[in-house]
């Protein structure tokens, strides 16, 4: 407990300064904002007019389909806000200056996520929970306390799965000359995770709920809320998925930060 209170202390501390520091470009912060939004309009845009023309996909409505949409987009806030660090990764390794996160005394991985915070990921907030409220107001889902609760533990796991995926890609930096391709691969496969995986063949099905799993970011969750009498075994797996995923991504940067030896020059 003494170890988590100081890195909380830390994290809070290293948060502070570069909020700080982000805040004396103000008006880079709120540009930066806007073109986030102008990101995340088109890509919703053409997903509610793709299925407002199919009544159905799959078996799910419409409104069932901006839920998850709206969940996909809450899952996403975590690792756009403290884990945006990953991207840098690459290049970091490549040039060399990776080597000096091997010269304090804290947590490795904790040093170097630390570093940023993008707070324009805080977009994703008002955005998802207005999808979901829009969504649970048309299919009359009532929030208990215990579905909010078991909702935010979903919302966790699913976030643990979207770090996992991109720290594990990030973290094959220390094999490959060329992560960063890997990285946008993996990112294109995450999109996926906003639609139902019951669309894709079976073969692409166990692709996305085992080797790369996104089903976990989204569907499965929003599967467990809206539909709990179809979740029958996979869907409750979400909490497990979320800390295997992130134990085996840890474990590859783990072996990837005792193998590397810099660039040696």
């Amino acid at each position: 407990m003494t170890s988590i209170r100081r890195y909380a202390r830390l994290y809070g501390l290293l948060s502070a300064q570069y909020l700080k520091a982000r805040m004396n470009y103000r008006t880079d912060f709120l540009v930066s904002l806007i073109f986030m939004l102008l990101w995340f309009l088109p890509s919703f845009f053409s997903v509610i007019v793709l299925f407002a023309n199919i009544p159905r996909l799959a078996g799910w409505s419409l409104e069932e389909l901006v839920f998850v949409y709206g969940f996909y987009m809450l899952a996403m806030v975590p690792n756009g806000l403290f884990f945006q660090n990953v991207w840098s990764l690459p290049w970091h390794v490549r040039s060399g200056t990776f080597i000096k996160y091997y010269f304090r005394p804290l947590n490795m991985l904790f040093y170097y996520m630390s570093e940023i915070i993008d707070i324009n990921s805080l977009h994703g907030i008002p955005i998802g929970i207005g999808l979901i409220a829009w969504s649970s107001l048309r299919l009359g889902v009532e929030w208990t306390v215990g579905r909010i609760a078991g909702t935010f533990v979903l919302l966790s796991s699913a976030s643990l799965v979207v770090y996992a995926i991109m720290l594990a890609s990030a973290a094959m930096s220390f094999w490959l000359t060329n992560a960063h391709s890997l990285l946008e691969l993996s990112s294109r496969f995450r999109e996926n995770a906003r639609y139902p995986m019951t669309i894709f063949p079976g073969a692409f099905r166990f692709i996305f709920s085992v080797l790369v799993p996104i089903g976990f970011i989204a569907f499965y969750p929003s599967q467990l809320i809206l539909r709990p009498q179809e979740a029958v075994i996979i869907p409750w797996l979400t909490p497990v998925a979320g800390l295997a995923t992130f134990a085996l991504a840890c474990l590859v940067w783990t072996l990837g930060t005792r193998k590397w030896s810099g660039t040696g020059t």
